[in-house]
């Protein structure tokens, strides 16, 4: 047992929707979660400076004692997560292959769409991923920068955000795909509108959301786990940007208007 804190960390807003998974399937679990807002987004960023970028991040993060890494980016998991596991003591946990795994196992017709940022598309993460969980799928990925814009910028909701998701996924709907994952912790936020513009025949798959069930099952193998019942279990938030945009967007997606969030700069990390 362990009452040492979970570490997450993202470019920015989107993996609080992964933190929101694993606070409501773990409540007595303290986390420390870190947003790399300065910095978004890592989708068209280079392979070097996602590395850097992700690593100063888990530095961060190991300063706070913590018992495991979750990276809840699915850019920084596709380019990071073996590295940080070989040179890692303690769990490391990515965002990609829960979903892909479910994908595989869900998919009718086995074709598979992905939304995810460039580099992601780039890396192929999700392909190769849902391959090995399948073998007869067809697999087509959309990069969407526009979507992480649209929820660091906290202008994901209204008609002009639907518009922005209908214009962009017009290519991907005559894929005649059965199952599309998320594959950016932001996109979750405009869940709602990418449904409605693909259809409700086509199943939305959320990668950060089934990575709390990878969490808690690392948690228990590894005898990880808090104390059931413990007092005061807490959560520490931190951006490295606007700390009042990011409390904003976060509080209404926590359904938490008392979330405490704290500022660190970029010399902070390095």
């Amino acid at each position: 047992m362990s009452n040492r804190p979970i570490g997450l960390l993202d470019s920015g807003i989107g993996g609080l929707t992964v933190l929101k998974a694993v606070k409501h399937l773990l409540p007595d679990e303290s986390f420390i979660y870190i947003g790399d807002s300065a910095r978004n987004p890592y989708g068209n960023r280079t392979e070097k400076e996602i590395i850097q970028y992700t690593e100063e991040l888990v530095n961060f993060l190991l300063l706070h004692d913590v018992k495991m890494i979750v990276i809840a980016c699915n850019t920084a998991t596709a380019l990071t997560l073996t590295l940080l596991k070989e040179k890692l003591s303690i769990p490391v946990i990515g965002v990609i292959s829960a979903g892909s795994r479910e994908a595989a196992r869900l998919s009718e017709t086995g074709k598979i769409g992905v939304l995810a940022t460039q580099s992601t598309v780039d890396s192929q993460f999700y392909t190769e991923s849902i391959a090995q969980e399948r073998s007869d799928v067809d697999v087509t990925s959309l990069a969407c920068p526009e979507f992480v814009d649209l929820v660091e910028a906290n202008r994901h909701t209204g008609p002009d955000a639907e518009q922005v998701v209908a214009e962009k996924l017009a290519p991907l709907k005559k894929q005649a795909i059965d199952t599309l994952i998320l594959g950016c912790t932001h996109f979750p936020l405009l869940a709602d509108y990418i449904q409605k513009e693909m259809g409700e025949e086509v199943l939305l798959i959320d990668s950060g959301a089934l990575t709390a069930e990878s969490i808690k099952y690392v948690l228990g193998e590894e005898n990880l786990a808090a104390e059931a019942g413990q007092d005061s279990p807490t959560m520490r938030i931190f951006t490295t940007g606007n700390e009042e945009l990011f409390r904003e967007i976060a509080a209404e997606w926590m359904e938490n208007d008392s979330l405490e969030i704290a500022h660190i700069s970029l010399k902070g990390l390095i």
